[in-house]
């Protein structure tokens, strides 16, 4: 008797161990805004039997302050933009990929995929997803021209209409406006000590004309649609949530440039979900997949071929008529040597009063 009672006993175990197992069939993600939208993600869900669990991050030292801080093994697909990209494989973060795996990977943007931004001895460490600027976001009804210089953050009369994002890009603008992009642009990434103190004084000249600090795409569609702010550095995302609201909205490149990102999607180190996450990988940068992120980012597809699926006019919107053109008017965030003082910078401007 007490035989048959233990024999039932570790089976029901087996079962639920077996069961334990079959539900445990969920990605979790740590991405931006707009890269787990239904749309395109359910269908992936259905074909793989499994289920997308999204967090959104607001920041890219957000994203690697969760990975360093023990919460990588919470995610197994995660969405570093250029800036941080580089830091993340080389503190083997994300696991390399098996392209074998991922056939459309050769289907990829040439010049994306030969950056060096997530190669390490030879392996890849992720794939290029999305890329897009950080343009200027203006109410058309206040502004009938559009604003062509991030010069007007600086003018008085829209003060108290403004925002800017929460995030050391923000420094990269005054640079800008300063000039220290030029001749070369990349050394916004390395700024000296001197032109850190310049940036810092220049955004505490403008803190007085900032309504709010936005830290989220929703939050800063809702200071436009509330009719707090009716200028802003943001993203295209923002611009096409507006439009679906019917606000007059209007985005720009100003004549100065402007910085932008290329995202990657990776998988962590730490992901119990490897196969399952490659599968995913390959899915999202598929062509067709690619012209639905687009449909809800707005942001231009790494993968070219799914202009296949897109209007002339979307072709066009999304820069996909000539792409190269385009980034040349983008400074694409790149690694960031001294991080911690651009942080630490950062820190002393919402610091001060």
């Amino acid at each position: 008797m007490k035989l048959r009672t233990l024999f039932l006993a570790l089976l029901a175990t087996s079962l639920f161990c077996t069961s334990c197992r079959k539900s445990d069939n969920t990605l979790t993600l740590l991405v931006w805004e707009g890269y787990a939208d239904p749309s395109f993600i359910q269908s992936f869900e259905q074909s793989h039997h499994c289920k997308i669990a999204a967090s959104y991050m607001g920041s890219s030292d957000e994203l690697v302050a969760k990975l360093r801080g023990g919460s990588a093994s919470n995610y197994d697909i995660i969405s570093p933009s250029s800036d941080v990209a580089a830091s993340v494989t080389r503190a083997h973060l994300a696991a390399p990929l098996d392209l074998s795996k991922i056939p459309s990977y050769s289907q990829l943007s040439q010049k994306l995929r030969d950056m060096p931004l997530v190669k390490l001895n030879n392996e890849i460490y992720g794939v290029p997803f999305v890329w897009g600027p950080d343009p200027i976001l203006y109410n058309t009804t206040v502004f009938p021209q559009p604003p062509d210089s991030w010069s007007v953050f600086w003018d008085q009369k829209y003060k108290g209409q403004i925002s800017v994002w929460d995030d050391i890009s923000t420094i990269y603008m005054a640079a800008q406006a300063l000039g220290y992009d030029r001749p070369d642009p990349a050394h916004l990434y390395n700024l000296t000590d001197a032109e850190l103190e310049a940036a810092k004084k220049k955004l505490i000249e403008l803190k007085p004309s900032i309504r709010k600090m936005w830290t989220t795409g929703a939050e800063l569609t809702n200071l436009f649609q509330n009719h707090e702010i009716n200028l802003a550095m943001g993203w295209p995302l923002m611009t096409v949530e507006l439009r679906k609201l019917n606000y007059p909205i209007g985005e720009i490149i100003p004549k100065e440039n402007t910085t932008g990102w290329i995202d990657h999607l990776m998988i962590t180190s730490a992901s119990t979900h490897k196969e399952l996450a490659q599968q995913f990988l390959e899915y999202m940068i598929q062509a067709e997949t690619q012209k639905k992120v687009t449909d809800v980012t707005h942001y231009t597809p790494a993968n070219p071929g799914a202009a296949q699926f897109m209007t002339e006019d979307q072709r066009k919107l999304l820069h996909l008529d000539d792409p190269d053109s385009y980034m040349k008017r983008i400074y694409f965030w790149q690694d960031v040597p001294r991080r911690a003082k651009y942080n630490e910078v950062w820190n002393e401007v919402k610091a001060a009063q």
